[in-house]
């Protein structure tokens, strides 16, 4: 797992920023309030390659290690780079709520109609033990008219997992491409005219 330093903060989250460092907040039931951070932004650069809103990892404030989650990332959508993270500190016998991003995989096979991604994320509830940020969902063999809905999904058959997303929100489908459909209605037109 991951490890991001950071240090307390008492200056202002503009002044910083304008030094190179990005913001954050630590907060969690053992933790009085919360505790305001800054890290270097080279480091969130690094740590963010391989961890994304949901994904765990730990938080060293002043030589202090926690055990953490990443709650929102905030960025700046000119500059493209993060301004502002919160994290949660985790309690191993109390569970958070979390998602998980969903990656699709497989995609440039479906050849039949459109794929269309209707749901990125999947809400949930879990002990830290049993965290999930990234749910890799194959969709390589879907044909024309194939639907997954959440309920279909891994993180849904796992007992230690409580999802919280309505199980019949669909994730994904295979619709009819607009030339499919517009050379079915010329079919159509020619099959009348004659």
């Amino acid at each position: 797992m991951n490890t991001l330093k950071a240090e307390k903060r008492n200056a202002k989250a503009k002044a910083l920023r304008r030094e190179g460092y990005v913001t954050g907040n630590l907060f969690g039931r053992e933790i009085e309030g919360s505790i305001p951070v800054k890290m270097a932004q080279k480091d969130v650069s690094e740590v963010l390659r391989y961890n994304d809103k949901g994904s765990q990892l730990f938080l060293e404030v002043e030589g202090k290690k926690y055990d953490v989650v990443i709650k929102e990332i905030d960025y700046d959508n000119m500059a493209k780079h993060v301004l502002d993270i919160e994290f949660q500190a985790l309690v191993s016998n109390e569970k958070i709520h979390n998602t998980a991003e969903i990656i699709l995989l497989n995609k440039e096979k479906v050849v039949e109609g459109v794929l269309e991604e209707l749901l990125e994320e999947v809400s949930y509830k879990a002990y830290p033990a049993d965290l999930v940020d990234k749910i890799k969902l194959d969709v390589g063999s879907l044909r024309l008219g194939d639907t997954i809905k959440v309920k279909d999904l891994d993180i849904s058959k796992n007992d230690k997992i409580e999802v919280t997303t309505d199980p019949e929100t669909i994730v994904v489908n295979v619709i009819a491409s607009k030339n499919d459909q517009t050379d079915d209605d010329e079919d159509t037109s020619e099959t009348a005219a004659e």
